[in-house]
């Protein structure tokens, strides 16, 4: 089933197009969920909302890239479920060690909350992106958009991890360099 079908059945509310959805991008979804939640019973509540807010989104909402909406309603959803379950404790989990990975990429959480949907910063961080190798590209999303870890990247790319940690390291620098060039620190 393409993309459109899914949308138009999603559009005129089909009770088989979360079916439709979830056999397509089901497994995509989780892995992503898993990535961030590493609980198998957390990642299922949050394909659960993720299915449900992709429900109620969609009309009005049109996306252009389907996979990539769905993709980036169940991260957020994954990151809202994890900061209601971590709320008040003192953990020194994964998500917290990434956020720390990227602060010096970023002057304060606060600000950097409210650079994000600012245009600039999404053309900035876009233009980034597509600057850097396919390497380095791969491997800086695969850790901070994916949440993977650094051992799974390596493993998944068949690279050291010490590879994968300097180039994390000389990108998130790079990252900084152009925030602060671009006056978006």
């Amino acid at each position: 089933m393409t993309d459109d079908e899914l949308i138009t059945m999603l559009e005129v509310k089909d009770k088989y197009a979360l079916e439709e959805l979830e056999k397509k991008y089901g497994a995509y979804c989780k892995s992503i969920a898993m990535n961030i939640l590493r609980s198998r019973e957390d990642a299922d509540e949050c394909l659960n909302d993720t299915y449900l807010s992709v429900w109620n989104s969609i009309p009005p909402a049109q996306p252009d890239d389907l996979r990539m909406y769905v993709a980036g309603i169940t991260r957020n959803s994954a990151i809202s479920l994890w900061r209601k379950k971590h709320a008040g404790k003192r953990s020194s989990g994964h998500i917290e060690l990434l956020l720390e990975e990227l602060s010096d990429a970023a002057a304060s959480e606060d600000h950097f909350e409210k650079l994000e949907d600012t245009l600039a910063l999404k053309d900035a961080f876009n233009g980034f992106l597509e600057d850097l190798k396919p390497e380095q590209r791969r491997i800086f999303l695969k850790r901070y958009w994916y949440m993977q870890t650094v051992k799974e990247i390596a493993q998944q790319l068949d690279l050291s991890e010490s590879k994968v940690k300097v180039t994390l390291h000389r990108t998130r620098n790079k990252l900084k360099k152009l925030l602060e060039r671009e006056g978006l620190l």
